[in-house]
This record gives structure tokens, C-alpha cells and sequence, in this order.
């Protein structure tokens, strides 16, 4: 009894420590990325709801301009549970098709970074 109690308490106390070793980036344009993508002046995304959808109105009659957000598959059925995670829970949104970000935009995003990359410039 012991043992698995001293074994308890020591694998409590380094858990930290491994889950401080763990670090995930993932940047717009990869397949992972889910959040808010400017889409600037590239074409309008293909969307999968046409109207923007808003969980909390503002009380002012102000317009607020909508953003275009990829979430994971499930999280625009579900916006009002998911808003939070995105800070959007006041904006109009437009959720994106995956289709569209993987062929799209993500393709453009990849063109833009590695534009220049790899190529030995001569004076």
C-alpha cells in the first residue's frame, strides 16, 4: 500500500512538468487551424449558412461588421455553447466551409509563405 501511494504522489508531482513540455502551434492556412480568417480581398468564402448568425445582439442600433470564422465540424450547429472559444459571441458570423479554407484559402496562405523561400538571389 505503500508503494502505490508513494507512486501516486510522485507521478501527481511530475505530471506538471511533462504537460509543460507539451506546445501545439498551428498557424492559419494549415488543416488544424480553426479561429478567424481575413479574408481581405479574396473572393467571398463559401459559407455554410448564407445569413450571418449572431448568439447576442447588440442593444445598439450600430452595425457591426460580420467576421468569417472555420470551427470545428458540429460547432456551428451548436454556436451558442462555442461563441465563448472565439470571442464572437457578439458578432455576426459566417462559419466556412472546410472545402473552400483547404482549397482556397489555405492554398493561398501556403503560395503567400513560401513566395521567395528556397531561391538564391545573385547582386
Amino acid at each position: 500500500m505503500l508503494r502505490f501511494l508513494l507512486a501516486t504522489i510522485l507521478t501527481l508531482a511530475a505530471a506538471p512538468l511533462l504537460a509543460a513540455d507539451v506546445g501545439l502551434s498551428i498557424s492559419v492556412g494549415e488543416p488544424g487551424f480553426y479561429g478567424h480568417i481575413d479574408i481581405g480581398k479574396t473572393v467571398k468564402p463559401d459559407v455554410i449558412y448564407a445569413e450571418p448568425v449572431i448568439i447576442h445582439r447588440h442593444p445598439s442600433p450600430a452595425y457591426v461588421e460580420p467576421i468569417y470564422l472555420r470551427v470545428p465540424p458540429g460547432y456551428e450547429k451548436h454556436w451558442r455553447k462555442h461563441c465563448h472559444e472565439y470571442d464572437a459571441c457578439g458578432r455576426p458570423v459566417y462559419f466556412v466551409r472546410d472545402t473552400w479554407y483547404e482549397r482556397t484559402y489555405a492554398s493561398r496562405a501556403h503560395e503567400h509563405h513560401s513566395h521567395g523561400h528556397g531561391h538564391k538571389h545573385h547582386d
